[in-house]
């Protein structure tokens, strides 16, 4: 844990000393040099905590894939490029996690397999965290839309209950 307090503290004296020196620069030019110096170090800091959050969450080839698309995405287009490339990753990737899980919830058997050849039970709890609100976007889309407009019954769904049968499928790490 001392390792990230002193990581955090230097990342912290790198934006303030990088905004001191814009604030005391005496012509505007200098100024205009530091603040873009400020957002470059914002920008490195915004891959390399969607690098790190990837990889925390299970990604780990994947993650040094987006870092390195990132950063071409964000010399082109800026930070916005990144973000948007960064939101629709989350959404693709969460539309697939997510369908898996209500695949699974339904017993079919390719969901089960599917799961049991790319995840342990800790990267899979990582993702169900992470793609919690996609699964429930999806009900919805796929289940409840659906069954009002057809006056079909109604299926239920409880994420929960996923968890605890993927503790017993998946091997813990």
């Amino acid at each position: 844990m001392r390792e990230y307090r002193s990581l955090a503290l230097t990342v912290i004296a790198i934006f303030i000393v990088t905004l001191v020196g814009a604030f005391f620069s005496p012509t505007f030019n200098e100024q205009k040099t530091y603040l873009e110096l400020f957002f470059l170090f914002g920008a490195l800091l915004f891959i390399f905590s969607i690098l790190v959050i990837f990889a925390a969450i299970g990604f780990s080839s994947f993650s040094l894939y987006l870092a390195v698309f990132l950063a071409v995405v964000m010399g082109m287009y800026g930070v916005e490029g990144a973000l948007l490339v960064t939101g629709m990753t989350y959404f693709f990737w969460g539309s697939i996690f997510a369908m898996e899980v209500l695949l699974f919830y339904n017993h079919v058997k390719s969901a089960k397999e599917w799961f049991i050849t790319r995840y342990t039970f800790k990267t899979f709890k990582n993702e169900y965290y992470a793609f919690y609100p996609m699964m429930g976007m999806l009900y919805i889309l796929l289940e409840f839309v659906p069954s009002l407009f057809y006056r079909e019954k109604l299926l239920k769904f409880s994420p929960s209950r996923v968890l605890k049968e993927m503790k017993e499928i998946l091997k813990p790490e």
